[in-house]
Parts: C-alpha cells; sequence; structure tokens
C-alpha cells in the first residue's frame, strides 16, 4: 500500500491543542510529480493531514466548510521533520493549524491558516 501519511514521532495533546512532530518520508505519495526535480508536500497536503489529524486527537467535527486564512511560506521537502500546530475553537468551529520546523539558526514557518469546521 502506498504511504500517504507521514511518520509520527512524538504528540502531545492538552484540552483543545495538539503539537505533533513527524517526519514528512520521501516515499510519501504526495511528492510524487509536485515536482520532479523539486519535490515539494502539496498544500492540499497539508490541509488534509491537519485535519486528519485534529478529527484524530482532538475530536473536531470532520465536515470541512472551508479555508479562512492560508498562508504557504516556506516548502516542505522530502525527509524534513516539521512540527504541526493544532488549535480547536470549539465556540467559533474554528480550526489553526501551523507546521514548522527548526533550523540551525531559526524557526522556520512552512504555512499557517485557519478552517472552519462542522458537523
Amino acid at each position: 500500500m502506498e504511504q500517504r501519511k507521514p511518520t509520527i514521532t512524538e504528540v502531545h495533546v492538552e484540552d483543545k491543542s495538539a503539537t505533533i512532530i513527524m517526519k514528512v518520508d520521501a516515499n510519501i505519495l504526495d511528492f510524487r510529480g509536485h515536482f520532479t526535480h523539486f519535490p515539494l508536500l502539496p498544500g492540499v497536503s497539508q490541509i488534509d493531514w491537519a485535519l486528519f489529524y485534529a478529527i484524530e486527537y482532538l475530536g473536531t467535527p470532520p465536515l470541512f466548510k472551508g479555508m479562512e486564512v492560508i498562508k504557504f511560506q516556506e516548502p516542505i521537502l522530502p525527509d524534513s521533520v516539521v512540527t504541526l500546530e493544532l488549535t480547536w475553537d470549539d465556540d467559533k468551529q474554528k480550526l489553526a493549524f501551523k507546521y514548522s520546523s527548526q533550523t540551525s539558526d531559526r524557526l522556520v514557518i512552512h504555512s499557517s491558516g485557519k478552517m472552519k469546521l462542522g458537523g
């Protein structure tokens, strides 16, 4: 079977927030053809993973109702180790997410956004 999700190495859940450390394995199917000479993780995969792990770890509603804010700042490359931070606002039915990684000298924000979810 083809690999579609990253390798999760750590998960920390507290109330309505989760921090997930993952290795974005080079053999993930989503890298194929995106792009041949410079593979990077598609934005749609990042959104899919944020929703998937929010449902799994925070029990958020499963229905995607749209994006409100999204920024793709730095590509996520094969075999990167990234941190996904998720925060659920139950009153507003909004999920905030941020993918980041640490280089030797700085914190890199790969992408962030907010999505509206429902039942």
